[in-house]
């Protein structure tokens, strides 16, 4: 049983900073992506960040320099996010698929948290 629990998530001003972190239990793929996605109230879920388990990332143009993934080696992931502007207000959730290197951007990953909610003014 996969189960990926996200935390971190606050409100905060304009130019902070947050750090996201999501505890994956039961996810035991050899091959695999992990990643963040985010929707905010009345706008598509859309995927801000993933690492695959080679390390290799991608990230959306909107975060590029200013959002950060990485895996610890318990698997925990998480998210390093910098200046955050207002349009970065959204829910944040976590994802995890069995996937081949290189193949992360997309739809269609198969485990999700239930969210943490990042609220910038």
């Amino acid at each position: 049983h996969v189960q990926l629990v996200e935390s971190g998530g606050a409100s905060v001003h304009s130019g902070e900073s947050l750090e996201l972190s999501c505890q994956a239990s039961g996810f035991t793929y050899a091959t695999y992506c992990m990643g963040w996605f985010r929707q905010a109230p009345g706008k598509e879920r859309e995927q801000v960040t993933t690492i695959d388990f080679v390390g290799s990332t991608t990230y959306a143009d909107s975060v590029k320099g200013r959002f950060t993934i990485s895996q610890d080696s318990r698997g925990t992931l998480w998210l390093q996010v910098n200046s955050l502007k207002p349009e970065d207000t959204a829910m944040y959730y976590c994802a995890a698929d069995s996937r081949d290197a290189g193949t992360c951007r997309g739809q269609g990953f198969s485990y999700w948290g239930q969210g943490t909610q990042v609220t910038v003014s």
